[in-house]
């Protein structure tokens, strides 16, 4: 248990499932035309949480940045504070979740202070070469990314969805790539969706409505990829700069992101490693992109559906794997995913989405590039 600051510091190990290559390119090249490997950029995260109103005991939590190093991601720290309450760093390495659970009593006024060093770079996987020497995910993590969750099911509509798109495919390629195109050609993204969505699966395909933002659109590429039997996992995180790429729709435009949370997905090929895709952000190019509700035709739209199967611009921090979290000390039901700080007082789960009953401020700044 912490009741003050803490750092943590820890020594990166390269143990990167996928080659890593230059992605920012000019918007409409070549993908894989860049020789020398992206630089790391270092950036500082920080998320300030106060319960102006709590009547009684409270808890709340936070989202780390992510906990395991990845070919895209290292975390180089965090420190927290909870004055008043106590406070500690509850972890889940097969996820990289890192929750910061507070909880304070009575009479105390809750407020939780988390800042987070995380340093990222570009990455891109060349499909056309295999990669020989990739790091090996082991049988226990593969198993884990393909079970079914409570709103990401495998059996039914879904199975039988994925089984259509990839019927004719010969190889894990293809399929994964058979189930990418169909999202971008047969979804939406809906503006009317609260926040990231719910990432409902079966919900999206029931209804016939294949409309929703990144947490639906990219469990969808999820879901159907596990009934497929390729391991595929949702990377729940947030956008902290802009894009350098030239799509303005693509990254955070100021140092405040407090609503720039974005979900992206990865999915397992035997011959890559963990390879980045995400379709939702093709959507969002076609309804956001000025001047706006671009046709797939579009030369930025092509540029973009090209580019992320395979590739993230990352001016975006993931913060974890995870489905159905637990949240440390709550008796409510778990989340199904952990994007969003979360709170409960006596007892009473607060709407993470509702400013007026639960406010939150995220800001975040580059520090330095990192080499």
């Amino acid at each position: 248990m912490d009741k003050g600051l803490r750092m943590n510091r820890r020594k990166f190990l390269m143990s990167a499932g996928i080659a890593a290559v230059g992605a920012a390119l000019p918007r409409t090249s070549q993908l894989f035309a860049v020789e020398k490997p992206p630089e790391w950029r270092t950036f500082e995260l920080t998320t300030r949480v106060e319960i102006a109103d709590a009547a009684g005991a409270t808890r709340v939590w936070l989202p780390e940045t992510l906990l395991r190093e990845t070919a895209y991601q290292r975390s180089l720290g965090q420190r927290f504070a909870a004055p008043g309450g106590t406070v500690e760093l509850v972890k889940s390495e097969i996820d990289g979740l890192g929750i910061v659970s507070a909880s304070f009593p009575a009479g105390v006024k809750p407020v939780v202070v988390l800042t987070s060093q995380v340093s990222t770079r570009n990455i891109a996987v060349d499909l056309a070469h295999p990669v020989h020497h990739h790091h090996q995910a082991d049988s226990a993590e593969l198993q884990h990314f393909l079970r079914s969750t409570s709103l990401m099911p495998l059996d039914g509509l879904v199975k039988t969805t994925s089984d259509k798109i990839t019927a004719g495919a010969t190889n894990d390629v293809e399929k994964a790539r058979a189930i990418y195109e169909w999202i971008v050609d047969n979804t939406f993204r809906d503006p009317k969706v609260r926040g990231c969505g719910t990432g409902d699966v079966r919900w999206l395909l029931q209804s016939g409505d294949l409309g929703g933002k990144c947490a639906d659109l990219n469990a969808l590429y999820v879901a159907l990829a596990r009934a497929a039997g390729i391991p595929a996992r949702d990377a729940y995180g947030i956008r902290v700069v802009k894009s350098e790429l030239g799509y303005k729709s693509l990254g955070a435009s100021s140092e405040k992101v407090s609503k720039a949370q974005h979900c992206r997905a990865e999915v397992y090929l035997k011959k890559f490693g963990w390879v980045p895709v995400d379709p939702a952000d093709v959507r969002k190019v076609v309804l956001e992109e000025p001047p706006g509700n671009r046709p797939l035709t579009d030369e930025m739209v092509v540029a973009a559906r090209k580019r992320l199967f395979g590739s993230w611009e990352m001016n975006w921090v993931a913060f974890n794997f995870a489905h159905d979290v637990k949240l440390p000390g709550s008796e409510g039901a778990p989340v199904p995913f952990f994007m969003y700080p979360q709170a409960e007082v006596a007892g009473k789960r607060r709407d993470s989405l509702d400013p007026d009953g639960f406010h939150y401020e995220i800001t975040a700044h580059e520090v330095m590039a990192s080499v």
